[in-house]
């Protein structure tokens, strides 16, 4: 005859699982995943993807070896070129409409409008692209790479 639970087992299992999800112990000897939306907003502030209060880079682009407010550990992340790329894909767009706007309803000078577009280019780069590592080293460690 084969075995059934009880009420009172099967709650008892119920309340294990729950007490193991929420001390994030592994269960199926997988790790817990990690949000992923919160962890990109953290990054894009530039703040550890763990709290969202620690300083994700203690340089422009130099991440730190981790939280200062965690002790989440970010030195495995590498982003490479990610970010660069990611930063001339919104850029490049941006300015696509702008000059396009700009020549359409002021048709300025060339010189004029090459050296606005230069000027907003080199502006909004070197905004994005620590936001854009932020983004990328948040997302791997959501996903769990490089060592996570």
């Amino acid at each position: 005859m084969p075995h059934t639970e009880t009420g009172q087992d099967a709650s008892l299992h119920k309340a294990s699982l729950r007490e193991a999800i929420a001390a994030q112990a592994p269960v199926s000897g997988q790790p817990r995943p990690r949000a992923i939306k919160p962890a990109i907003l953290h990054g894009l502030r530039l703040r550890c993807p763990n709290c969202g209060k620690g300083k994700l880079l203690h340089r422009y682009l130099k991440v730190n070896h981790s939280c200062a407010n965690c002790g989440q550990e970010l030195h495995h992340n590498r982003a490479d070129d990610g970010p660069a790329y990611l930063t001339i894909l919104i850029v490049g767009h941006i300015l696509g409409f702008a000059l396009h706007i700009l020549y359409v309803n002021f048709r300025p000078e060339p010189l004029t409008l090459a050296l606005l577009m230069s000027a907003v280019t080199i502006v909004s780069s070197l905004f994005l692209l620590p936001r854009m590592k932020g983004l990328v080293v948040a997302y791997q460690w959501a996903k769990r790479m490089h060592g996570f």
